[in-house]
């Protein structure tokens, strides 16, 4: 299995044949203006808001490519509102499992606001967990620290992508007692650097986690991570 780091909060899974896209935010963000957007042909992709930089390219990539667009049923609502056919839509909820072709996947608490770019009410924001290829994998969204992560302490999570930027969610000091609160070792950082609200220092991060006793990854964009 492998991720590929694209910028901001999104994060491509590859798991065998299957490709899974998050929160797709790449051509408006100039750090990532090396990636086209043209070469992304996701079998999925999961929207963890309607927030404009977690869906700014989740037209044009699903019209490229045919995905399936998961999201909770508000935030999936805007989404058929884009040309997205709706046979291309599954709108679930908290607590809900999807069965697809590479695993499951389940909607999970997220402590956030949300709102869709046209101004319409997006529903609640959602995290997800995944379990794929035999492994389960935490993907937070944009969240702020929450006593609901240690629901998730039970489920033996192998990795989690947690937002560490602050200012809009968790900054690194919560992410670290969010990763002891899901007891998961091998953490991959999002939703940091991409513009100065959000701007850390990495290298005083990955000290923070590793006395922490974890691992904090933070690939370039563009770079794959072998998870």
């Amino acid at each position: 299995m492998k991720a590929v780091y694209y910028g901001h909060s999104c994060v491509e899974l590859q798991v065998g044949g299957t490709t899974i896209l998050f929160d797709p935010f790449i051509s408006p963000n100039p750090k990532a203006a090396h990636i086209d957007i043209g070469q992304l042909k996701p079998d999925y992709i999961l929207l963890s808001h309607g927030h404009e930089d977690h869906v700014a390219d989740v037209a044009a990539i699903q019209q490229g490519s045919k995905a399936k667009v998961l999201a909770v049923v508000e935030t999936a609502a805007w989404v058929g509102r884009q040309n997205v056919p709706q046979e291309d839509i599954i709108a679930f909820n908290f607590g809900g499992t999807i069965q697809t072709d590479f695993g499951t996947v389940k909607m999970v608490y997220a402590l956030h606001t949300n709102g869709t770019p046209d101004g319409q009410y997006g529903g609640q924001p959602a995290g997800y967990v995944l379990q794929t290829g035999g492994k389960k994998i935490y993907f937070a969204g944009d969240t702020a620290l929450t006593l609901e992560m240690k629901l998730l302490e039970p489920l033996g999570l192998d990795w989690a992508f947690l937002p560490i930027g602050g200012h809009y969610t968790m900054d690194v000091d919560d992410a670290v007692t969010a990763s002891r609160f899901i007891n998961c070792t091998d953490i991959v950082g999002i939703h940091y650097n991409t513009f100065p609200p959000i701007t850390i220092d990495k290298e005083a991060a990955k000290g923070k986690f590793a006395a922490a006793g974890r691992t904090l990854h933070l690939p370039d964009i563009g770079e794959a991570l072998e998870l």
